[in-house]
């Protein structure tokens, strides 16, 4: 099929999924479930994110600089460091392991 049906689709699901929202009664989205939900959704999506973006290369897991950039910026969240100084120091671990020769 033509790329762009498939691009229309999915604008048009996107859209869709957007009114039915505006659809839903108050009474539903005032229960003090749906934020707690929405915010689990968030951190498991973003965590998945962070794994396959860690840990995959095409369709090949891999084990490089990225891994050892995530281990220090887990370290560095752990001790609540700035989020600037999280992404700094991940960057800066990923830089050294790669000019030490630990890349994919």
């Amino acid at each position: 099929m033509n790329m762009w049906f498939w691009v229309l689709t999915a604008a048009a699901i996107a859209y869709v999924t957007k009114l039915v929202g505006y659809l839903i009664p108050d009474a539903v989205l005032d229960h003090p479930l749906v934020p707690r939900l929405a915010g689990l959704v968030t951190a498991g999506l973003l965590a998945s994110l962070v794994v396959m973006n860690t840990f995959a290369s095409g369709t090949e897991l891999v084990l490089d600089a990225r891994v050892g950039a995530l281990i220090v910026a887990g370290i560095a969240l752990w001790l609540r460091a700035p989020f600037l100084a999280v992404v700094i120091l991940g960057a800066l671990a990923a830089a050294l392991l790669r000019w030490a020769g630990w890349a994919a």
